[in-house]
């Protein structure tokens, strides 16, 4: 294919916005350690809190916010209370990110459209009180989001903690309710290394560092923390969807139409879904070649999560959903960020059609 290349990976990581650069620059022109009492320290620490404040406010958060390295720290320190007293429920499609930080837990099926299986999900959430539930909000691989609201008062009548995996959806989505929250700065359009956990109540969390109110630690990375702040900031999520991923919507909309009129498949195709995220089956012609075949072509796409997709084994969320083995090996996601077009879009139905017909 002529031309710039194309890409479709934007749940794995989206470029950077200008007003991030611009805020790391000046972040960079910052000496002081944050935790030193000098002026040059009290100047970064107040430029964090001013960040954090900033950052609470664009997604209409009240209450407190621990900066992390990202989204899988903010999973570990959220997991540890509940990892300690061997009390995890987490999804059978949650983030590899998860299942590593409660490599123990219990697992909640999931019905063949993505969604928690809800008789399921209430048993073993009332028979484990106090537990920590681990739900991602919208699925990094088919897009599918979860009901949290219905969710939210499962976990409250048991006494139980809800952590919401909010990666994908953060500065996309309008922000829910939950215990705790994490978001990550590389998906929204800031830079990559920082994120966040929002926290409802301190209480739920094991203090485990010397920075960060106790709760983490390391020294705070100033430059990456004024990124991730103006980043957000860009597109405060509101009570709606930002134009850009309304846009978005419609290119998406318009390729799993395209993907159904030649023979694929929509993974979770009726069910509500991300507009930016989506997982397509092609019978005949495996995700490796598939892969092999839109890159060759300059079209980036991926196989599954960033996190697990180098390996090319069967997606584990894939598996969750009942899919046999030669079916999940054919499929691959594709992303949508505020910078693809639609002829971006169309440039990569041409090619997965010529490829589905030579299959």
């Amino acid at each position: 294919m002529a031309g710039p290349r194309i890409y479709l990976d934007h749940a794995a990581t989206t470029p950077m916005v200008d007003v991030a650069r611009a805020a790391m620059l000046r972040g960079f022109d910052m000496i002081g350690n944050p935790s030193s009492p000098h002026a040059d320290g009290r100047a970064a620490r107040a430029a964090i809190e001013a960040a954090r404040d900033r950052i609470k406010t664009a997604l209409g958060w009240d209450h407190h916010l621990i900066f992390t390295s990202g989204a899988t720290e903010a999973a570990m320190i959220a997991l540890a209370r509940g990892r300690a007293a061997g009390s995890v429920i987490r999804s059978a499609v949650e983030h590899d990110a998860v299942r590593r930080a409660a490599p123990d837990a219990q697992v909640a099926p999931v019905q063949s459209n993505g969604l928690l299986a809800p008789e399921a999900f209430g048993a073993l959430v009332h028979a484990t009180p106090g537990a920590v539930v681990a739900v991602q909000h919208v699925n990094s691989e088919t897009g599918v989001v979860q009901p949290i609201a219905d969710i939210l008062p499962v976990t409250d009548v048991i006494g139980g903690t809800l952590f919401v995996d909010c990666a994908q959806s953060a500065g996309k989505l309008p922000l829910l309710k939950a215990d705790l929250i994490a978001i990550s700065a590389h998906k929204l359009g800031g830079p990559p290394g920082i994120g966040a956990l929002l926290v409802r109540d301190l209480a739920t969390l094991v203090p485990s560092g010397g920075q960060e109110q106790g709760y983490r630690g390391g020294t705070e990375n100033l430059p990456a923390i004024l990124g991730f702040a103006a980043a957000v900031e860009q597109d405060p999520p509101g009570d709606d969807m930002p134009d850009w991923v309304r846009t978005q919507f419609e290119n998406r909309i318009w390729l799993d139409g395209q993907i159904a009129a030649e023979g694929g498949c929509v993974i979770c195709g009726p069910t509500r879904r991300s507009p930016l995220v989506a997982s397509y089956r092609m019978p005949g012609r495996s995700a490796a070649a598939q892969l092999i075949g839109f890159d060759r072509a300059g079209i980036s796409v991926s196989a599954g999560s960033a996190c697990s997709s180098g390996s090319l084994k069967p997606s584990a969320v894939m598996e969750a959903l009942a899919l046999r083995s030669d079916e999940a090996r054919t499929v691959i996601r594709v992303s949508f960020g505020r910078t693809t077009t639609r002829a971006d879009v169309e440039a990569f139905a041409t090619l997965w059609r010529e490829m589905a017909r030579a299959a």
